[in-house]
């Protein structure tokens, strides 16, 4: 008979494999690279640890032209994606994402490292990312610890962002932003890509895909076991009464795939986000043809080479509309 240190309890491949002894095995996202000097971006980035406690980092982008610019840069904190269950800011996917995204955006960004479920069950990485996003705002009086933060952050004019789990945190943290003040940082806008979101009753063409419904299921129990399922705020904020009500800014983009499963959730968001209280602006788009977080794994492609021009676009919005009334946070 199979022992259980061998019998697998969750398939989740080609991206993990669950043992019925608790043991996970993870078949990509495994990979990470040392920051540095990228010479095709001519972006830098280094590692500082956040919190001792958790023994946990962030990894800090800043585009080469910062020391020449007379004025401080928009901010994005950016949370990887991966089911809460794989990858992570060190790892060549998105360290090369960020690299061209600083560098497209002229924008310093923060990528955190959160602990992974199932050896640090949700809501661990609910709970790390607040800690990171704290750490980042105690930078706004220029007396922080990392100086690339006190000396070239407009922290009038900070996003978050992330990718399919990181869109997530990004969402809840944005929430959580309203009701617990961080001091010195305006939150302008997060930016969803293919969110991870979830909910016991089918949206749009979920109905037709029971086998990946039940995989998404078991995902989500394998992230956070002790769930109340798959209607619970966590994964399925958008059927709340109150969603919406608390978000903490006041410009949202949506970005979703064609043939990506979760498309309809992202489109469900934006539709509940405009008929809600909110009362701010939502943009979306949709890559025709491509799958979830193709923009990652074909980074050269036409619509990943469209998406990130106009995730830039939408940061730096804000910083034309600033310059145009002669408004600037300078160096």
């Amino acid at each position: 008979m199979e022992s259980a240190a061998s019998e697998i309890l969750i398939d989740g491949a080609p991206f993990f494999r669950l043992y019925k002894d608790g043991r996970i095995k993870r078949l990509s996202g495994t990979e990470n690279v040392p920051p540095g000097l990228d010479p095709k971006t001519n972006v830098e980035s280094k590692d500082l640890l956040y919190s001792q406690e958790i023994a946990q980092s962030v990894r800090i982008y800043v585009p080469g032209t910062v020391v020449t610019s007379a004025q401080k840069l928009p901010l994005l904190v950016y949370f990887h994606g991966g089911g809460f269950c794989i990858e992570s800011a060190f790892s060549p996917t998105y360290h090369n994402y960020l690299n061209a995204l600083v560098a497209e955006a002229k924008i310093v960004a923060v990528s955190v490292n959160y602990r992974r479920s199932p050896e640090h069950p949700l809501p661990a990485a609910y709970d790390d990312s607040w800690t990171a996003l704290k750490w980042v705002a105690s930078h706004y009086v220029g007396t922080g610890p990392e100086q690339w933060l006190n000396h070239y952050v407009d922290f009038e004019n900070v996003y978050l962002s992330g990718d399919s789990a990181g869109a997530n945190i990004s969402h809840h943290l944005a929430v959580k932003i309203t009701n617990e003040k961080l001091d010195g940082m305006n939150l302008v806008g997060i930016i969803l890509t293919h969110p991870f979101f979830w909910g016991k009753e089918p949206v749009g063409d979920e109905v037709k895909k029971p086998a990946i419904r039940a995989k998404m299921d078991g995902i989500w129990r394998l992230a956070y076991p002790t769930t109340i399922g798959s209607d619970d705020p966590w994964i399925n904020p958008i059927d709340d009464q109150s969603f919406g009500r608390f978000l903490g800014c006041k410009r949202v983009l949506v970005c979703v795939a064609e043939k990506d499963v979760m498309r309809h959730r992202g489109w469900y968001y934006c539709e509940k986000l405009k008929n809600s209280e909110w009362g701010g602006e939502v943009e979306m788009i949709e890559a025709q043809g491509d799958d979830h977080v193709f923009h990652l794994n074909k980074p050269n492609c036409p619509n990943a080479v469209a998406m990130l021009k106009k995730v830039a676009e939408f940061i730096n919005q804000v910083t034309k509309r600033r310059r145009a009334s002669g408004r600037q946070s300078k160096l």
